[in-house]
């Protein structure tokens, strides 16, 4: 009779421990936009979603994309527009072709912006012209594009400022901090911005919402669009209604990760919208009709799909 009770005691072990597959969520470096939503994620996943997840924190995406093509991470979050460069093997990812990666589910849209001090006589990006600016980025590389795209809206290369390098881009935003540059890139919602806005009260640059202005944004991140942004406590540095560029958020897995844990993972998502906003406020813009896109290149995992179908909301427009 002991033994009967001791094997089912292991066998409800295993039922238990399969029902809460562990999982890890890959993310950039502590303090940015990135890193708390993926903590948005994991929590979700772990709290609603039966897998028990972990964040893990690299320096960048172009670190952790390829393990997450490996299979050695289940999930990542980063930009589409950087994923669209590991699945073609192009840009800062020549030679590292990620094939295998599947879009999860599209999180929210992203604006990025150049900040100054709201007192600066530096009232639009062609202003920027001889002025010193965070650049370099060997630790994050998409910066660079980022850089080059916002420069190029309004007539600028990265050329025209007076580069002061940094490893990456909190590093940027603390040597404006520090006083040592006119301005700083980053997401409007990051952390990191409010932090600079509560040192010294920054104020987003303007982009003139016109058909040349996004193709110049576009000969550098090709997958950006314009947004109007309003005055409100979320948009750090937006004194008035600015045009401000804008590209998505994914969460990606790999065909490693298997069709029932993003399936799980996608239904995490798409039933806890508060939740996601109670650890991120990026959330606020996350929509669950939004979540499958037609997003060019890139492939839905066979899990993801599987939800979407039940939910109407497969084949996104477009596709």
């Amino acid at each position: 009779m002991r033994q009967v009770a001791t094997c089912l005691l292991l066998v409800g072990l295993v039922h238990a421990a399969n029902a809460a597959d562990i999982v890890a969520v890959a993310a950039s470096t502590k303090g940015t936009l990135f890193d708390q939503a993926g903590t948005a994620v994991a929590k979700v996943a772990t709290n609603h979603g039966g897998l028990r997840s972990t964040l893990r924190n690299y320096t960048s995406a172009s670190v952790f994309t390829p393990a997450v093509g490996r299979g050695q991470v289940d999930f990542g979050v980063a930009n589409q527009y950087e994923v669209t460069l590991a699945v073609q093997g192009q840009g800062y990812f020549a030679g590292r072709q990620q094939q295998n990666l599947r879009v999860v589910a599209v999180l929210f849209p992203l604006q990025t912006a150049i900040f100054v001090r709201r007192e600066s006589p530096i009232q639009r990006i062609a202003d920027l012209k001889g002025r010193r600016m965070p650049d370099g980025y060997v630790a994050n590389r998409i910066a660079v594009p980022l850089l080059d795209a916002l420069l190029a809206a309004d007539g600028l290369t990265r050329d025209d400022i007076d580069a002061y390098n940094v490893p990456g881009l909190i590093a940027g935003v603390d040597a404006f901090i520090a006083g040592r540059t006119d301005g700083f890139i980053l997401a409007l919602r990051a952390p990191k911005a409010r932090e600079a806005h509560a040192r010294h009260d920054v104020r987003a640059l303007p982009i003139d919402n016109t058909p040349a202005n996004l193709a110049a944004i576009r000969r550098h991140m090709p997958v950006a669009y314009l947004e109007l942004e309003n005055p409100g406590p979320a948009s750090t540095g937006v004194v008035a209604p600015t045009w401000v560029m804008t590209y998505d958020v994914l969460l990606f897995a790999s065909t490693a990760t298997s069709d029932e844990t993003v399936y799980r993972m996608t239904r995490a998502l798409y039933e806890n919208r508060q939740q996601l906003i109670d650890t991120s406020p990026a959330f606020r813009r996350f929509s669950q009709d939004a979540m499958a896109k037609d997003l060019g290149v890139l492939e839905y995992h066979v899990g993801a799909v599987r939800f979407f179908r039940e939910h109407g909301l497969w084949p996104p427009p477009g596709r």
